[in-house]
């Protein structure tokens, strides 16, 4: 599928994956709309925004705000063909700790944000899809490429949630794709291993270096642009659907 002249959806599109993607998306000849919460946009906005990305505050838990958003985007009068679900948290407790045991509120807070906020968006943007008209021989309507993590095959001690929320996500994935077939909209997912985004930033170089070496190869942490890149490619693919592709150097994750 061709993107140009098309609106893209980038959730999470203010730092890290999203950004990255927003950026790739738009030199494609995307019209992007980045969704994103109103901190991390003002964020963005002071470090330097990608160009080209139309940015909405939006909470993508939010069924008002999503509805609301992808209202502005259908505005716009180009088409809906895209949307990429970056939009996570990585927040780390065990089961049990010194503290007791983990905090139920936490647990449903990361399930929200990472595996229900990535459902409201693929819903309601598969809906917005399926009211444009097809393109091609095969009737293809859209594309929504959903983020999961190598943490939903391999959890590491402390990420109880955060791979249950990914392991949800990655779940989705072929059900998604069969359910949304019968409106030409393709469904695929990208579980990364170790990238270099802001929820890595306060660990120490050292650390990082060390993370670095259990990769079999490159020996070397992901960047967010080869995420981006992998995005675009599932898109111009049309025979790639209900797949999760993992984008990790051939990491398997040890339990720390």
């Amino acid at each position: 599928m061709d993107v140009s002249g098309s609106s893209v959806i980038v959730t999470g599109a203010a730092s890290g994956l999203g950004a990255a993607t927003a950026a790739r998306f738009a030199a494609a000849g995307a019209e992007v709309f980045g969704l994103d919460l109103q901190a991390g946009i003002d964020k963005a906005t002071e470090d330097g925004a990608p160009g080209g990305v139309n940015f909405i505050a939006t909470d993508v838990t939010s069924e008002d705000e999503v509805s609301a958003a992808i209202d502005t985007i259908a505005e716009s009068g180009a088409p809906l063909r895209v949307a990429v679900n970056c939009a996570g948290v990585g927040w780390a407790s065990r089961i049990l700790s010194k503290k007791g045991p983990h905090d139920l509120d936490l647990f449903r807070k990361i399930i929200d944000i990472n595996l229900v906020g990535t459902f409201n968006v693929m819903r309601l943007a598969a809906n917005r899809m399926q009211q444009e008209p097809a393109v091609g021989d095969d009737g293809a309507r859209g594309v929504i490429i959903n983020t999961a993590s190598v943490a939903a095959f391999e959890g590491q001690i402390g990420q109880i949630a955060y791979a249950a929320s990914k392991g949800g996500v990655h779940a989705m994935t072929i059900s998604a794709a069969r359910d949304l077939a019968q409106v030409g909209v393709r469904v695929c997912t990208i579980a990364p291993g170790t990238i270099k985004t802001p929820m890595l930033a306060g660990i120490t170089p050292e650390f990082q270096k060390t993370l670095a070496e259990g990769i079999p190869f490159p020996q070397r942490l992901g960047e967010p642009d080869e995420y981006a890149q992998l995005a675009e490619f599932i898109v111009a693919h049309d025979y790639l659907n209900g797949e999760t592709i993992r984008m990790d150097g051939a990491l398997r994750m040890a339990p720390r």
